[in-house]
């Protein structure tokens, strides 16, 4: 199991590669990243002092934490249950005990879909502060929970109905369908079920991207069916202040989605006009394209993070996935780098110049704010590289102060090569190529393994970025070298 060791060196230009590709495309490498070095002859190399700059204080963005998300979600259904509380008329009869405890379950599962709804929003203070791959994680858990809330819910008011009439379940069943507002519930509710059903992780292998996606804008439909049913029910119907609460909590949530879903994405395709500049062969089955545009800057895109791309070309123009930059935004030009897993990928190679680019975003909290100690560990796998790339470029840091480990099977999967090398040694960082496959004999991300290439390893803020084993497998490996778990940032997706 070869493990490659780049020495870093001084180097006037510290990625030359790019400089010259970029130059010959009308952007600049040099003053763009916070690792940039100066080139020779230029000012600040001959040691004068530079002419002062205004000073322009940099506006960070909102961000909220995975703590305050928590506790926000939990203090909603403490005030949703508050809210039945109030209501609620105590009895004994058993009709109206499993009443009491539909309506309860009925008001949870509606607070849980205007949950599930507003984590998808892609509201820039959570895509932020939580993560995409978080919020993605959260809402199919809360998927589950709604679910099981609305099962529970059309189970007690249909026991609750048949006490109350003295029937059957069956008949109790044919007879609340009667109903406008319950049948309107039950479409709703069966919608939610179809969605739930081909986002289970068997069911998902299955299914095309594209037809899932378009399974899933069901949740609307179901949402919307649902929030007719609780407005004339008696779960939120009981009081005009009640109505009131409720349809605007559905109208933030809608605001928010139209907002950021719809019209953010469609003002940033006018403004930007970003169009494929170039797309160039990386290696075996990757390629990156280039794109450039208009007020870049405007979209403050941080290095680690990452767009919704759609490319309006023909078999592409219809998905939207979500690739990371590759290297910080550079003037005019956005560049990502991609590699051929399914139809969508390969035919990205076969982009032509010119091709017109919506891309939403930026996405992503795999970034410099999570960062807490001097000293950076970037452990990438495969073409989880390419946020990690840009990641080493521009974190800020003396020499020895960023290590970056790239696994890879072999020399020729190695993506970026030449650009990590010229970086490694423009900033004199650590740069090691752990190549081969892990067998019995050595495991090159085994905790001591990880401890012999990174001195001081415990010491370490750790960004990782890789196939979900590989990252499961590195992060229980860091853990047990000591490394905290709340210091492994780690961004995975999974499609």
């Amino acid at each position: 199991m070869p493990v490659v060791t780049i020495e870093a060196e001084p180097q006037t230009d510290a990625y030359p590669a790019l400089s010259a590709y970029l130059s010959r495309q009308g952007g600049s490498a040099a003053g763009d990243g916070a690792g940039a070095v100066p080139a020779a002859g230029s000012r600040a190399a001959k040691g004068r002092r530079p002419r002062p700059r205004a000073r322009t204080q940099e506006v960070q963005p909102i961000r909220i934490s995975p703590a305050h998300l928590r506790t926000g979600i939990l203090g909603g259904a403490v005030l949703v249950t508050a809210l039945w509380a109030v209501q609620v008329e105590p009895s004994a009869r058993l009709d109206a005990l499993c009443a009491i405890a539909a309506h309860l379950t009925g008001l949870l599962a509606g607070y849980g879909i205007l949950v599930m709804l507003f984590l998808m929003a892609r509201v820039p203070a959570l895509e932020h502060g939580v993560g995409a791959d978080r919020l993605a994680r959260r809402h199919a858990l809360g998927g589950r929970y709604v679910l099981s809330l609305c099962a529970a819910h059309a189970l007690l008011a249909l026991c609750g109905y048949a006490a109350h009439t003295g029937t059957d379940l069956l008949s109790a069943g044919l007879d609340l369908l009667g109903y406008p507002g319950l049948a309107a519930a039950g479409a709703g509710t069966a919608l939610l079920v179809a969605v739930g059903v081909s986002s289970a992780r068997a069911a998902r292998r299955r299914i095309p991207h594209e037809t899932w996606r378009a399974l899933h804008l069901l949740t609307y439909l179901g949402a919307g069916l649902a929030f007719a049913h609780q407005v004339v029910g008696p779960d939120v119907a009981g009081s005009a202040l009640t109505v009131w609460l409720w349809a605007m909590l559905h109208a933030t949530v809608a605001v928010l989605l139209v907002w950021y879903r719809l019209v953010v994405p469609v003002r940033q395709a006018l403004r930007h006009s970003l169009r494929v500049l170039d797309v160039r062969v990386e290696g075996p089955g990757v390629v990156s394209v280039v794109m450039q545009g208009i007020g870049l800057d405007e979209l403050r895109a941080e290095p680690g993070q990452f767009f919704r791309w759609r490319f309006l070309q023909r078999r592409l123009w219809h998905t939207a996935l979500p690739f990371s930059l590759s290297a910080p935004v550079r003037g005019d030009t956005l560049r990502i780098t991609v590699k051929a897993l399914g139809d969508h990928t390969r035919r990205m190679r076969r982009l032509k110049p010119g091709t017109r680019v919506l891309a939403t975003g930026p996405f992503g909290a795999l970034t410099a704010h999570r960062r807490t100690r001097r000293k950076v560990l970037l452990l990438a796998g495969g073409v989880g590289i390419t946020p990690l790339r840009a990641l080493f470029e521009t974190l800020p840091g003396g020499p020895g102060d960023i290590t970056l480990l790239y696994r890879a099977g072999s020399a020729e999967q190695l993506v970026l090569k030449e650009e990590l090398e010229e970086i490694a040694r423009g900033r004199q960082a650590a740069l090691h190529y752990l190549l081969g496959r892990s067998d019995a004999s050595f495991d090159p991300l085994a905790p001591q393994a990880l401890r012999n290439l990174v001195p001081g390893l415990a010491e370490h803020d750790v960004y990782l970025c890789g196939p979900p084993g590989m990252t499961a497998a590195a992060t229980a490996a860091l853990v047990r070298a000591g490394v905290p778990e709340e210091r492994i940032h780690a961004e995975c997706f999974t499609f």
